[in-house]
């Protein structure tokens, strides 16, 4: 079975994350996946994060390499003196639509060579995966139901043993974020990548979350989840972002 870590949108801030990271190291969480979103810097909030911790797990998920090149990665990881036994990683291609393969190949080069870092791939489709297999330690899946997330996780298993299947799945347990969480689905649904995703799976992206469309309680597909693979990121939709929000979720996302 899997391990659960938490995954919140870098806009949150260094405070809130600050806030989060002891309860969640409390908990039992894994890791503290901070997504990093245009104007955001997912270092500098991972980096509070681990101030306030001894043993979680900080992580980006992913800083996009066409607006952020692994030498910048790099500067802020030394000039914010992260814990890299604690520090994944997570890079992606970005708006990249030619070279992609190649402008990711080598900023996981690049990081490789100056961090001791876990280095995650943000792998959307069967191309990416398969670099993640090559290149990095793990590979961070997205927008899958338990079964196609279950065969992707064997898919980079057999190519590479060593790797961890990471799975970033937006989820919440409270009737009242319930629209926001569609919302977000359905605005995802429209970008072409997962426009091409969804269509070669066979599934749409509100078919992906926690809990599955119709129900309201989180614990079975939480447990479908975990199953599947290494590591199950829960992208929290609360209400309104407030603190509290976050708080009482996590012991509904822990099972």
């Amino acid at each position: 079975m899997g391990s659960v870590s938490l995954g919140i949108a870098g806009a949150l801030g260094a405070d809130t994350a600050a806030a989060l990271a002891p309860r969640l190291e409390e908990a039992g969480f894994r890791s503290l996946w901070i997504n990093e979103t245009p104007g955001t810097n997912a270092l500098e909030v991972a980096a509070a994060a681990a101030r306030e911790s001894d043993t979680l797990r900080v992580a980006t998920g992913v800083i996009a390499v066409d607006r952020r090149p692994a030498s910048e990665i790099l500067d802020d990881i030394a000039r914010l003196g992260l814990p890299e036994e604690r520090l994944t990683v997570g890079i992606g291609s970005g708006q990249t639509r030619r070279g992609a393969l190649a402008l990711v190949g080598g900023a996981l080069a690049e990081l490789r060579a100056s961090t001791t870092a876990t280095l995650a791939l943000g792998a959307l489709g069967p191309k990416m995966r398969a670099l993640a297999a090559e290149r990095a330690d793990a590979a961070v899946l997205s927008w899958l139901t338990p079964g196609a997330a279950a065969g992707q996780a064997r898919e980079l298993h057999d190519a590479n043993p060593g790797a961890t299947s990471v799975l970033y799945a937006r989820a919440n347990a409270h009737p009242d974020a319930r629209a926001r969480l569609e919302q977000e689905a359905d605005r995802y649904a429209t970008f072409p990548a997962y426009e091409r995703h969804f269509a070669r799976l066979g599934f749409g992206a509100r078919d992906t979350v926690l809990p599955a469309p119709g129900a309201d309680d989180i614990a079975p597909r939480l447990a479908e989840y975990t199953m599947a693979v290494d590591e199950l990121v829960l992208r929290a939709i609360t209400p309104t972002d407030a603190l509290d929000e976050y708080l009482a979720f996590l012991p509904l996302a822990r099972g």
